[in-house]
């Protein structure tokens, strides 16, 4: 999907012991193919040589990116330590994932970039080289200027988007988490969100139920009538266009996918399961309320397969792809 003169996008390389490197290349081989927009990695140049046929140009501009993607794959050299083995991350690797991502959001901020595409990292490498962040969501958010709670994680697919209100806590406090506030803060990113990323003028937002069958009229449990509902109703006064608390178990068949834009739901798992059994391998992680545009793909480092030649590459292909119909949408609705 071309974009006129756009900046070309900036992927992180990720942990560069992981697949990362290689679900990269493959999207580079696809380029023309699929008409994906151009864009360069961010990481240490060597990590991406003899991963496969392509040759990795070093760029030292990201305006450099444009020209040589028809070359090969444009790797912005910021980290010059050892070249990484597949399948082993090191202390190292993780120093070059997170310097990646540092330089990448910059870009990104400074329009040096159109849009930053996250490749997968390991958190527990991460952690041992300084990072303390739950995630690159929150990194990410943080580097924009935005308080994490406004920063917004949805997963999408090509047949259903859900938006997980509370993300990586345990289940017994979710309860306490599912505010009024909350409610309305998430709504509202994702009604926008909807508008502004993907052209939806008029967003329909479904809401599941916290209990089973959504309380069943506060037999099954009162957060519905107590929390959900009040919030509800203030957000349709204002305008949004959101459905009462609904049973969660009969939201995901594909007749009732339907009737809305974009899912909300109270738990991780509630929005994942469903997610990931439809779209496994072309989910999509973006980050709602964000200056910038922001993607993932929906899966991790994989070091057991790192190097076999075996990685799928469609989640990062749909993560460039979503990107890119992200900026088009945004320029739109900006103007």
């Amino acid at each position: 999907m071309a974009i006129g003169a756009e900046q070309p996008f900036a992927i992180s390389c990720g942990d560069p012991a992981g697949i990362g490197p290689e679900i990269i290349c493959k999207s580079w081989l696809q380029r023309k193919a699929l008409g994906l927009h151009p864009f360069f990695v961010v990481g240490n140049v060597d990590d991406f040589d003899g991963i496969s046929d392509i040759p990795p140009i070093k760029i030292t501009e990201p305006n450099e990116a444009r020209d040589a993607f028809n070359h090969g794959l444009p790797v912005f050299d910021i980290h010059h330590g050892e070249k990484s083995t597949l399948g082993v991350p090191t202390l190292d690797g993780a120093q070059c994932a997170l310097h990646a991502l540092e330089v990448a959001c910059g870009l990104a901020r400074s329009g040096d970039a159109g849009a930053i595409i996250t490749a997968p990292v390991s958190k527990s490498q991460l952690y041992q080289v300084g990072f303390r962040y739950p995630g690159q969501t929150e990194f990410v958010s943080e580097r924009c200027g935005i308080a994490r709670e406004n920063a917004v994680m949805m997963l999408a697919g090509p047949s259903l988007r859900v938006i997980p209100m509370t993300t990586h806590i345990c289940l017994k406090d979710v309860p306490n988490q599912i505010t009024q506030e909350l409610i309305k803060a998430r709504a509202n990113t994702a009604s926008k969100a909807m508008h502004r990323n993907f052209g939806i003028e008029s967003p329909r937002i479904a809401i599941a139920g916290l209990n089973p069958h959504a309380g069943e009229d506060g037999n099954l449990g009162d957060e519905e009538k107590l929390v959900m509902q009040p919030a509800i109703d203030d957000l349709r006064a204002e305008g949004v266009n959101i459905t009462d608390p609904l049973p969660a178990d009969t939201m995901f068949h594909e007749e009732a996918r339907k009737r809305y834009d974009v899912a909300l739901c109270p738990y991780h798992d509630q929005a994942l399961v469903p997610l990931k059994t439809l779209h496994f391998f072309d989910g999509v992680n973006m980050t709602l309320g964000l200056p910038i545009v922001r993607t993932s793909p929906d899966h991790g480092t994989a070091f057991n397969i790192a190097g076999k030649d075996v990685a799928d590459p469609r989640s990062m292909i749909a993560a460039i792809q979503m990107a890119a119909t992200a900026v088009t949408n945004r320029q739109i609705y900006d103007n």
